[in-house]
């Protein structure tokens, strides 16, 4: 019903945890983002940008022709509607949800483009740099602290599109697994972002979203390909290994 258009990041996994978490049937398409094929024409025509993820939806609910979408935002925003799941009914639980979704897509940026590149990734290391994005991302812990410290969920009480936007960014990072830069940014003291974490962390669909396409880690935390949903039962690495 839905090709997915996919790789392994935290905009990746936004997507595979929805489709997840609602059972919504969807077909995996890599599209491998160190190799370039971000930029084949084919991926164009659907994702403009060259940026992943993109999906293609072959059965709309206005019964038309399929429909194409790119950008994590608006690809949540259109699978809550279209599944009615995961985004408040009432217009303030809608308006509180979308200002923490927004939000993520804002400040992503900072987290990914900014610290994480000068962090992890630039070649040459530079104070300056590093310092002022570390201290941006920290200040954005502490929004995300301040509001879990009033309510459950980001959207109030209870799981919606803005905390599977936000947790595979900033809950991954304060897991320590985002840049492996837990330690240096002190996301230990962000007790109310450390508790949500490990609440969202604890939902099996969070936990198979994260696997799919994956080839590193623990053998039964990869699933290198999954084309249904039985292939967590079968084809992890450990029982793929085992079968072969």
């Amino acid at each position: 019903m839905v090709d997915l258009y996919y790789w392994t990041t935290p905009n990746g996994h936004k997507i595979t945890i929805f489709l997840e978490e609602t059972g919504l049937p969807y077909a995996l398409k890599p599209v491998n983002i160190s190799k370039g094929e971000q930029f084949h024409p084919d991926f164009l025509a659907i994702a403009p940008n060259n940026r992943i993820p993109a999906i293609v939806d072959h059965a709309p609910p206005d019964g038309g022709a399929p429909l194409a979408l790119m950008e994590s935002g608006a690809i949540l925003l259109y699978l809550a509607g279209k599944t009615g799941r995961f985004y408040p009914d009432d217009l303030r639980g809608r308006c509180d949800c979308a200002q923490w979704l927004f939000w993520q897509m804002g400040s992503a940026p900072y987290l990914g483009g900014g610290f994480g590149h000068f962090y992890a990734y630039a070649p040459a290391k530079f104070e300056y740099p590093i310092d002022r994005f570390a201290m941006e991302v920290k200040r954005q812990l502490d929004v995300l602290d301040q509001r879990l410290a009033q309510s459950e969920y980001l959207g109030g009480d209870a799981y919606t599109i803005a905390d599977i936007a936000v947790w595979p960014w900033y809950g991954a990072l304060a897991k320590g697994l985002l840049y492996s830069a837990g330690e240096f940014l002190q996301v230990q003291d962000y007790k109310h972002v450390q508790r949500w974490t490990e609440l969202i962390a604890a939902r099996p669909a969070v936990k198979r979203g994260r696997m799919v396409n994956r080839t590193w880690g623990e053998p039964a935390s990869q699933l290198h390909e999954r084309h249904e949903a039985g292939d967590f039962d079968t084809k992890t690495a450990d029982k793929a290994a085992v079968s072969a």
